[in-house]
């Protein structure tokens, strides 16, 4: 070992090596002080693994709040989601009521039409028909009224036996019939009650165009024909108008608060711009989705501005009126551990914190349901939670 000067500081060389001297006499110091120690240190950490409470001076304790926990009632609010799709009650698919090809389409979609507004012009045999076999009956019921009366006579003069009046009396009476069916079948297919009168008056009438018309007032949402397609009275659908001023939308419950809600909750759906509109369920499916172990609830939404379109994805907050009591701390008291678990800290009798495990249920406002971990009446950190961790932790 050589003793020199390196820069005016003291060095020694040991192992080809350049070491200050005053570190060298440190370290030497450390040594002997750890040598002369042989009890054990009463304020050491306990063994990793083993849980020890923590003790704060009175100073400390200050900038600590506690919180008593009591059981309290709430109501939940279950978040989710949820598609528009059309109010059922107030849609509908528009069927054919005439056969034959389509000559004119009166709207497009997204038109707004009133119950009864043409949507479109159709060129069919069937008014020719309808017209002719009423103008037949017609014709039929008033020969067939006339000579029943004609027979009625006679029978009060002794002229015909009393059944031909009673088969005169049964012709009539079919003839009247097939009249009324007859006078049916051109009001089904929404003839003019003008061109009806005309009809009855033995008058002249125009050809008469087919129209399809709305059964409801609202929107048209889909349409499902083009000019020249060949109808089917009865089954070609042709249109699908929806009143969108109120709509449905289909929330997806998890099974596991199906019973916190109920029939007439209220509810707010929140889209995609942030516009809240309120509703009501108005029905819980009796199913459970097999892929997702969802259950759809319906709500009710008032649509006045539009806002919702089907199929549109949107945020559900149903609102529960049925109360559910539990243990609530506030949200400040839960920490988490290294693995991401919640725990609080616990204050015990001896002025002492303990840290406990618990199990994190609900979130109503600011405030954790704790399904376990903590009594009613035990008192949690809810501010200082952290400077007790990290005290712990030395």
């Amino acid at each position: 070992m050589k003793n020199r000067r390196y820069y005016g500081v003291p060095v020694v060389w040991r192992a080809g090596r350049r070491v200050p001297v005053a570190a060298m006499l440190a370290a030497t110091t450390l040594l002997m002080l750890a040598g002369c120690s042989s009890k054990t240190d009463d304020n050491a950490p306990p063994a990793s693994g083993e849980a020890r409470n923590v003790t704060l001076t009175a100073a400390q304790r200050e900038h600590v709040r506690l919180h008593t926990v009591v059981a309290s009632s709430f109501h939940k609010t279950i978040e989710t989601t949820g598609t528009v799709d059309f109010d059922n009650d107030h849609a509908t698919a528009v069927l054919a009521p005439i056969s034959g090809p389509v000559s004119r389409l009166l709207v497009d979609i997204g038109d707004r039409v009133k119950k009864g507004d043409p949507l479109a012009v159709v060129d069919s045999p069937d008014f020719a028909a309808a017209v002719s076999a009423y103008r037949k009956a017609l014709t039929t019921a008033h020969t067939a009224r006339r000579l029943a009366d004609l027979e009625k006579d006679l029978v009060l003069h002794q002229g015909v036996a009393q059944r031909e009046e009673d088969q005169a009396e049964t012709d009539a009476a079919n003839a009247d019939a097939d009249r009324d069916a007859a006078l049916k079948a051109l009001v089904s297919l929404n003839v003019d009650p003008q061109t009806i009168k005309a009809i009855e008056e033995g008058r002249p009438i125009a050809p008469i165009q087919g129209f399809i018309r709305s059964p409801i007032s609202g929107t048209v949402v889909d349409k499902q024909i083009t000019p020249g397609q060949l109808l089917q009275a009865g089954t070609t659908p042709t249109f699908t108008v929806a009143d969108l001023s109120r709509v449905w939308v289909m929330a997806q419950v998890p099974e596991s608060d199906l019973a916190d809600i109920g029939l007439g909750d209220a509810a707010d759906v929140v889209t995609a711009a942030s516009k809240n509109l309120s509703g009501t369920v108005s029905n819980i499916s009796a199913l459970v989705n097999p892929d997702t172990r969802l259950v759809a609830a319906r709500v009710v939404v008032d649509n006045p501005a539009a806002l919702l379109k089907k199929q549109m994805y949107v945020d559900v907050k149903i609102h529960a009126r049925q109360e559910t009591s539990g243990l609530l701390v506030p949200v400040s008291a839960i920490l988490r551990d290294d693995e991401n678990l919640p725990f609080v800290y616990i204050a015990e009798r001896d002025g002492s914190f303990a840290r406990r495990p618990v199990t994190v249920g609900y979130r109503t406002g600011d405030q954790f349901e704790i399904a376990s971990g903590v009594k009613a009446g035990e008192q949690v950190v809810v501010d200082g939670g952290i400077f007790v961790q990290f005290m712990q932790d030395q």
